[in-house]
């Protein structure tokens, strides 16, 4: 089975060397970019809790005033993963979306124990925050990252991918989805997915490349990529 997946190297290289274990052969074209964006000092003597929507936003987090101790809701596996990785004891992660996130939120935090602080991204899918304004609690949102669409492709891998169109294509954000929609059109491949399947974390994502004929469209939360080989 040929494999595309489309997140940066980093995110993507222990799910590169998995699926080729496997026998598939996987082709990787790194969508956008993540850049660190200065901001303001997180104390997190100011905060009873603190939220991570992606591994990324733990990634850039400045920890040096940071009790590792602090409870810490994260999205799903990969960004408990991380998490744990610098050093965050008290942690508690949902199945991969960020509805999910703000039930478990309002299951283990009441909005008396003091303030959240919500590290993310400069694009996000969801106004978490707005929705925990709204549901009683007090939160800040601090930006910490950006996103970059590539724009330049190797025109030798191009020429590969239409002489043998991916089987399987994974796509991890509505920016992703972005990227990939314009890849598309510019490269003239509109009319070559119709054998592909479209792997895609969320609705908003994958209406995004509605447009284009797939053979099928599947919805996963991550950590969900190699069940998914299974059921096409």
């Amino acid at each position: 089975m040929h494999i595309l997946l489309t997140r940066p190297l980093e995110d993507s290289s222990e799910m590169i060397l998995k699926f080729k274990s496997l026998g598939h052969q996987v082709s990787h074209l790194p969508l956008i970019k993540i850049l660190p964006l200065k901001h303001e000092e997180t104390d997190s003597s100011f905060y009873k809790g603190i939220i991570f929507t992606s591994a990324n936003a733990v990634k850039y987090l400045d920890l040096k005033n940071i009790d590792k101790k602090i409870l810490c809701f994260c999205v799903g596996s990969a960004t408990e993963k991380k998490a744990r990785s610098i050093g965050f004891q008290n942690v508690i992660a949902a199945d991969g979306n960020v509805s999910n996130l703000k039930e478990l939120i309002l299951q283990n935090f009441d909005p008396k124990y003091g303030k959240l602080v919500y590290i993310s991204g400069e694009f996000i899918s969801d106004d978490l925050d707005h929705q925990l304004t709204k549901a009683g609690y007090t939160i800040q949102r601090i930006v910490n990252y950006k996103t970059v669409h590539n724009k330049s492709f190797d025109k030798n891998f191009i020429k590969e991918l239409k002489v043998r169109m991916p089987d399987i294509v994974f796509i991890y954000s509505q920016n992703s989805a972005l990227s990939f929609l314009d890849f598309i059109k510019i490269h003239q491949t509109e009319s070559l997915w119709m054998n592909t399947n479209l792997m895609c974390i969320g609705e908003k994502t994958s209406s995004i490349l509605n447009e284009i004929k797939w053979k099928k469209i599947f919805l996963f939360n991550p950590g969900e990529e190699e069940f998914l080989l299974y059921k096409i």
